[in-house]
Formats: structure tokens, C-alpha cells, sequence
């Protein structure tokens, strides 16, 4: 049985304070919707660590630098709604814009720092625009517990960030990344790929896992990343935005892997702009 699609703060509240009434724990998991297996494992998480599970579904325009991108942006609320009947959940909620930002709203959540690297320079307000929404987000349906992918690391510091310099009292999960096969780490934007793209896309994983292979090995990361970006072009990627080594907890820029650190990948295959990291154990 799917569950109900609530669109109003009003209709979320009625459920969130009678389930907190009688003491059960709330679990949210916040997406934009075109949801895929990454999500679902997401809302599994959610459904075993809590009482009741909201996923909300909102294309946030305010995290979009492009107006076609967002305009592209796959909306499959009915199709979404199936998926996740399997899974228990107890409520979607997918606000109606006014709810998010009503007319004359004029407040930015910026977090300083940890969004000044990697997506921060290449993606300008994109993740002041995460911060606000998942700010109101988990301040209007009251949960105890988010769940976020680690697909997206940056913005699951960030957001972890947020909630604790702003004192809400809730618990940011990270998951694991749920991955095609290949390897390919599940996006939605992999249905924008054609079957060729998909191809060069596939080739990221493996060319980042050499890299962690090596810098395991006690490598040196300069002349890696040099390399990768080589590779990455020389299977068919047309641009490498950035290969970093971060410290998995602070994001500072590492040389080698003398501690505990993330590997972030970020290129263009297809006309699409794909994103990923994995971790390396310290060498």
C-alpha cells in the first residue's frame, strides 16, 4: 500500500505530534524525487532505526545554478510513491512551493568552511540552498533522525554541520553508496546518459579504486590525480572538474593518505555533470 502524499505543513504536523505523543521516534529522509535504489536503501534505514518514516520529495530551485538543469530536473511523483510502497513508509511529504518559500521569505542558511572546497566553487549558492531547505525540512516535520547518502559527502558534512551549530535536536545518518554493477555510483542524472554515456560513466569507479589502491600503498597523491584525470579523459570523459583527497571529517586537502580520507571525483561525460567519492584507508 502506498503511503499518503501530504502537501501541507498543516497535514505533516497532524501526523508528526500525534506520532511524538505517543512516544515513537520519527525518521526523515529528504530527496527531490526520480528515486532510485540509492533512496530506497535510504528509507530501509530509516524504516529500521525508527518508529515512523517521512521521505519528503521537493525540487528545491534555490540549490540549482542552471535554470535548465532544474527545468530538466525528472519529476516521477506517482512512479516514486510505488517504489517506495514496499517499504513501510508512513508518509511522503511533497510541499507545495508556498510551503518551503512563502511569499516574502528572505532567509539563507550558510555554512561557512566546509562549503568553501570541491562542489562550493564550481556549484556558487547551491549549498546555501541545501542548508535552507533541509533547515525547514527538519524543522517542520519535527524527526529525530535523517538520513542522507554518502554519494554526497560534502553536503552530508554540511548538513550534519548545520543542525548542530543551529542546535536542532536531530541525528544525521550517512549510508553507504549504493552502486550499479559497474560500480556506477545510482544518480539520477545517470537517466539523462545515453547508452554510450553510460559506458564512459562506468569507467569512473574502477579508475578511482586504483587510485585508492595506490595512496593505501603509502603513493604520493599529486602524480595520482594527474593520471586519473588522463585516465578519465582518455576513456571518453570530456571534462575532469577536480580529483581531491579530503580528511573524511574535516574536508582539509591531503597529499597522502595519512589518516582517515574520501576521494572525490567529479567529470562531464554525456553533457552530464557526475559525482563521486570513495574512502581510503589511511597507507
Amino acid at each position: 500500500m502506498t503511503a499518503p502524499i501530504l502537501r501541507s505543513l498543516a497535514e505533516l504536523r497532524a501526523k508528526t505530534t500525534t506520532w511524538h505523543r505517543n512516544g515513537e521516534t520519527i525518521g526523515v529522509v529528504p530527496t527531490m524525487g526520480a528515486l532510485h535504489e540509492g533512496h530506497l536503501s535510504l528509507a530501509q534505514a530509516a524504516k529500521q532505526g525508527c518508529d515512523r518514516v517521512i521521505v519528503t520529495i521537493f525540487v528545491n530551485p534555490k540549490q540549482f545554478n542552471n535554470p535548465e538543469d532544474l527545468a530538466n530536473y525528472p519529476r516521477t511523483e506517482h512512479e516514486d510513491a510505488q517504489k517506495l510502497a514496499p517499504y513501510g513508509v508512513d508518509a511522503i511529504y511533497v510541499p507545495d512551493p508556498q510551503e518551503i518559500y512563502p511569499e516574502g521569505f528572505s532567509t539563507t542558511v550558510s555554512v561557512a568552511g566546509l562549503t568553501d572546497v570541491m562542489e562550493g566553487p564550481f556549484r556558487p549558492g547551491h549549498f546555501e540552498g541545501v542548508a535552507t531547505v533541509v533547515a525547514k525540512l527538519f524543522l517542520q516535520t519535527q524527526a529525530d533522525r535523517a538520513y542522507f547518502g554518502e554519494k554526497d559527502y560534502q553536503q552530508l558534512l554540511v548538513v550534519r554541520r548545520m543542525a548542530r551549530d543551529l542546535n536542532i535536536p536531530i541525528e544525521v545518518i550517512g549510508c553507504p553508496t549504493v552502486r550499479e554493477p559497474s560500480g556506477l555510483a545510482m544518480s539520477s542524472r545517470n537517466l539523462l546518459l545515453s547508452p554510450q554515456g553510460l559506458k564512459v560513466a562506468e569507467q569512473m569507479n574502477g579508475v578511482m579504486q586504483q587510485v585508492a589502491d595506490d595512496l593505501a600503498k603509502g603513493a604520493d597523491f599529486a602524480k595520482l590525480a594527474q593520471d586519473a584525470k588522463e585516465t578519465l579523459l582518455n576513456v571518453g570523459f570530456s571534462e575532469v572538474e577536480y580529483v581531491d583527497l579530503r580528511c573524511a571529517e574535516t574536508l582539509e586537502s591531503l597529499s597522502s593518505a595519512t589518516q582517515p580520507a574520501r576521494l572525490f571525483v567529479t567529470a562531464w561525460a554525456d553533457g552530464v555533470r557526475l559525482i563521486d567519492n570513495i574512502p581510503v584507508n589511511p597507507a
